[in-house]
């Protein structure tokens, strides 16, 4: 979705993670932590996170931004971006990882196997409805997560409500801000990539 926003074309080489194909031999020598999105350059370096990805395309791509402009807008948008990277995307991630079959020797992802723990398919799904109520509350005054702009933190949060699919949560209907907000984002030709 970023790319997108940006309008960036960069070659694409998809990876069925469901077919485990990240745990492959192939894939590992390009990425040993088996974690997706991978970003390899044109000198041979690999970028393994997409907070190094976003920063790393920012810079070559500074307009449209999506990270801010000044010290300040940067930060209250990285400040934001990790909200919803940890409170609701990892939250998703939390119950659906403990609940999938799939990945009942990776309740975590990287090279390391550890097992599911059943519980947290629970607490997973408490809090994704939490992050629910806390985005609709935080939309009450502003369009966009972070202001009157759109950024990083909303395609963060966009992509966290269609991941929370997977786990059969969606925001409840009362929760109005947040449900306009996506409907919005949702609109974007970056969403329908």
């Amino acid at each position: 979705m970023f790319i997108a926003e940006k309008q960036i074309e960069i070659p694409v080489v998809e990876v069925d993670l469901a077919g485990r194909e990240q745990h492959g031999e192939a894939f590992q020598e390009i990425n040993p932590y088996r974690t997706v999105p991978v970003l390899a350059l044109d000198n041979g370096q690999v970028l393994t996170s997409s907070f190094a990805i976003i920063h790393y395309l920012e810079n070559l791509y500074p307009e449209p931004s999506l990270t801010g402009g000044s010290a300040e807008e940067k930060a209250i948008i990285m400040d934001l971006d990790q909200r919803m990277e940890s409170e609701g995307f990892m939250a998703v991630g939390e119950a659906f990882r403990n609940r999938a079959r799939s990945f009942a020797s990776h309740a975590l992802t990287g090279r390391h196997e550890y097992p599911q723990i059943p519980a947290l398919v629970e607490r997973g799904a408490l809090r994704t409805t939490r992050f629910f109520e806390w985005l609709d509350e935080l939309l009450t005054s502003r369009p966009f997560v972070a202001g009157h702009q759109f950024t990083i933190a909303d395609i963060t949060a966009f992509v966290t409500v269609e991941f929370a699919q997977w786990i059969k949560q969606h925001p409840a209907p009362e929760l109005v801000n947040l449900q306009k907000w996506y409907e919005d984002v949702g609109k974007r030709d970056s969403a329908k990539v």
